[in-house]
């Protein structure tokens, strides 16, 4: 058998040899005797060739026994990852990160998407069916072998749970770039004075001793006046038409001074719809939660000592004038939705990366976020009081993806930049080190940088990126919480660079609501924010004697939103637009328009309730849902309606 391969080889060799001959020699011999000349040469050359081989073949068998079969892929898997699953005889949770991940920029430019909703829509669409079709033949290998796993898709990746030979047989696939590790890790922490430095706890729980946690207070947060927020509503935008996010410890969401802004909520029939508003990246299963309900689908905040999610989105849309108080928040007439990334305090990348997938195309509890989503129904801006440590096993290149799919799709992403001042190039956590999102420092109500605040450069990345971007109130901040009674409070107040994030997701809020032609624009809004900041001089972790702005230790410089918006407006005029009550239509038109500009404001009923007219004041100025005027100067119009089920009619002089 061997000898008649051999020939055949050595035949088929020459008739390739003899066509090339043909061909440039135009047949000098005959087909045959080509043939028969050529067969016998190469047949000696061929037996000589594999009698070779067989002396190889015995060494090289023998040597390759010797080799463990997956130690060439070995390489695929962080060291970390591979200490972590030798010390665990349970196995562990890890990422399996496919070597096919697409280019989001590249794929929003491909689509033309001009709209931050078409925007989003296509990035949902490219990256669900790249990631459905990439990891098909790795799914199906999974299930075949009962092995659990949850697709992600912001990231082409895989989350397993298994142990080390399962990621060793995993590492030989070819559709396989490499596996993480996937840590259990504290997304925040309290100071503790027997430590010598913040760890990475973006709060400081530290109850103010003027202000009683009880009582009401008559004035605003310092907060909202130091970076005159008020100034802002002023003019008419407190939010309005705005959504904005929160990832956290959770939320109390029937807290009195969220309630109101929950995009679930339905004040006519004081309902609430949580799919689509509300999810738990960590689920109820296996194991029951304590301090959440049974069913996941509900919101719930687990951090019962300081209500950490519920205090930081308090800061970002906040209203406990129905409490007997005050504003407390930013932008209050915005709308929030929330998504819960940490369990008792602790997330992971895979908890993060959900609920960012949640954010880009909201999805029901329990659904596939693949097939499920609606992009649509995204948030506009997303406040990160969190971070995620490489040294206690985060990859310092964690998340950079996810942030930059986000930024791509048009969605704000704000992140504090950490609790581990003062030394220089503390901020090091992801995302707060990240290019992709506005990192935000704290300072105190003197204006003077919080010592806890972590300073750039980045280093840890080699970037030497100026971090942070901006700084924010961050101390002695009064926001919603609970009491330890578990009644709610608008006065809890908390310090730290989780408290300085929501001020500027806020900012932001108010931006987009006073000129919606900024919706989704995140580079230019970010310049905005960056340009109008209070400038702060320090020479500290510059390299440098002088004082210079922007620096390592207030970027920037302080937020100022009053300022940003001066700079949105410019030497246009405001057109601002207010539903009374707030839930009952959706209003269109409004905005920063140049003087002398035809403005058409559009005032559409929600369901159940029903128009009734425009006022300016206690004036009316319309009766009819389309109203058409010449922009001359500021206007603040509201839109009335009849709530469902209620007679009302405003106060109104004609």
């Amino acid at each position: 058998m061997l000898a008649i391969a051999t020939a055949e080889i050595a035949t088929s060799l020459c008739k390739f040899e003899d066509f090339s001959a043909n061909v440039s020699n135009m047949a000098f011999n005959s087909r045959s005797s080509t043939i028969a000349n050529c067969s016998r040469g190469m047949a000696l050359w061929l037996w000589g060739t594999f009698a070779f081989a067989l002396f190889l073949g015995g060494f090289s068998a023998a040597w390759a026994q010797s080799v463990d079969p997956a130690a060439s892929d070995q390489s695929k898997i962080v060291s970390a990852l591979v200490e972590e699953l030798r010390g665990s005889g349970e196995g562990a949770s890890f990422l399996v990160i496919l070597n096919e991940q697409m280019d989001p920029q590249q794929i929003v430019a491909t689509a033309g998407a001009e709209d931050v909703v078409a925007k989003r829509a296509a990035l949902y669409a490219a990256l669900t069916e790249h990631a459905r079709r990439t990891q098909a033949p790795l799914r199906a290998w999974l299930d075949a072998q009962g092995i659990p796993y949850t697709a992600h898709y912001l990231v082409n990746m895989l989350e397993v749970q298994g142990d080390l030979k399962l990621a060793q047989q995993l590492a030989q696939r070819p559709e396989v770039g490499r596996l993480a590790r996937n840590p259990l890790v504290r997304g925040f922490e309290v100071f503790n004075p027997h430590r010598s430095a913040w760890s990475k706890r973006e709060t400081l729980p530290v109850v103010s001793s003027s202000v009683s946690s009880s009582s009401a207070s008559t004035t605003l947060p310092w907060g909202l006046l130091d970076a005159n927020a008020d100034d802002v509503w002023a003019l008419g935008f407190r939010g309005q038409g705005i959504v904005v996010a929160g990832q956290d410890t959770g939320v109390v969401w029937d807290h009195p001074a969220l309630q109101r802004s929950y995009r679930g909520w339905d004040p006519a029939t004081m309902t609430a719809t949580h799919v689509y508003n509300w999810f738990d990246a960590w689920g109820r299963d296996p194991n029951p939660d304590g301090a959440c309900p049974s069913d996941p689908q509900i919101p719930c905040d687990d951090d019962l000592r300081t209500g950490h999610g519920t205090h930081t989105l308090g800061t970002v849309v906040g209203d406990a004038t129905g409490m007997g108080d005050t504003v407390i928040g930013m932008a209050p007439d915005a709308l929030w939705i929330a998504c819960r990334n940490m369990r008792n305090g602790f997330g992971t990348p895979a908890s993060y990366t959900a609920c960012f997938e949640f954010f880009l195309a909201p999805f029901p509890q329990g659904g596939d976020p693949l097939t499920d989503g609606r992009p649509e129904l995204a948030p506009h801006v997303i406040n990160n009081s969190w971070g995620c440590p490489p040294q206690e096993g985060c990859d310092a290149d964690s998340l950079r993806q996810v942030v930059e799919t986000m930024r791509a799709a048009g969605i704000f992403v704000v992140a504090s930049a950490g609790n581990e001042g003062s030394s220089c190039s503390t901020v090091r956590n992801p995302i707060g080190l990240h290019d992709a999102v506005t990192s935000v420092g704290a300072h105190a109500s003197n204006g003077v940088i919080a010592f806890f605040s972590s300073r750039g450069p980045v280093t840890v990345d080699g970037s030497g990126r100026l971090k942070p971007d901006l700084t924010a109130p961050g101390v002695g901040v009064r926001s919603a919480g609970r009491l330890s009674n578990g009644w709610p409070t608008a006065n809890l107040t908390l310090s730290g660079t989780s408290m300085a994030a929501p001020h500027v997701a806020g900012a932001v809020a108010l931006l987009w609501s006073l000129d919606p032609t900024l919706i989704g624009k995140v580079e230019e809004t970010e310049q905005i924010l960056l340009d109008s900041a209070t400038p702060a001089p320090s020479a500290d972790c510059t390299g440098g004697e002088l004082p210079q702005v922007p620096n390592p230790v207030y970027g920037h410089g302080r937020l100022d939103v009053l300022k940003a918006a001066q700079l949105v407006l410019a030497d246009r005029v405001a057109i601002a637009l207010e539903a009374s009550p707030s839930r009952g239509g959706t209003l269109s038109g409004g905005g920063a328009v140049a003087p002398g500009t035809p403005v058409t404001v559009t005032a559409t009923a929600a369901p159940g309730y029903t128009f009734i007219n425009w006022t300016e004041g206690d004036v009316e100025v319309s009766t009819e849902p389309v109203y058409a005027f010449t922009a001359l100067e500021n206007r603040r119009l509201t839109a009335n309606f009849r709530s469902p089920g209620r007679l009302w009619f405003p106060l109104i002089s004609r």
